[in-house]
């Protein structure tokens, strides 16, 4: 194994728990929401998308600031494992494959992981030029 596959590795686990981390965090702020007032859960269903669309756009971006190229490769690998674990949950767990929605919304997950690091790597890059 060489150092470059080591630092995508590394970027991408990096990108992965940032997603993940902020995807509890978000759940238990939401559940402490719809337990203790009178908010429904189908009132919140834009702000639960955009949160998720943020905590994506978020791993990406980490993911493609650790790594300091390839924004893309790196942002999309991200996504994709994120939605690979989540199918992976949804099908062991409950015996159920992904629908059309969740498909379109897992392949938009991994196109906004993609522009996150895209502007990971362009934001964090020393190479930068004024």
């Amino acid at each position: 194994m060489n150092i470059a596959s080591k630092q995508f590795g590394i970027s991408v686990a990096h990108g992965l728990i940032a997603i993940f981390l902020l995807e509890i965090v978000g759940s238990l702020i939401f559940s402490l929401i719809l337990r203790f007032s009178s908010v429904q859960e189908s009132s919140l269903q834009v702000v639960l998308t955009a949160a998720s669309f943020i905590s994506l756009f978020a791993g990406g971006f980490i993911s493609g600031g650790k790594g300091k190229e390839k924004g893309w490769m790196l942002g999309g690998v991200t996504g994709l494992l994120y939605s690979l674990v989540i199918f992976l949950f949804q099908y062991l767990g409950y015996d159920r494959l992904f629908n059309g929605e969740q498909l379109i919304y897992h392949t938009c997950f991994m196109l906004i992981a993609m522009m996150g690091g895209i502007l990971g790597v362009n934001l964090t890059s020393k190479s930068r030029t004024a």
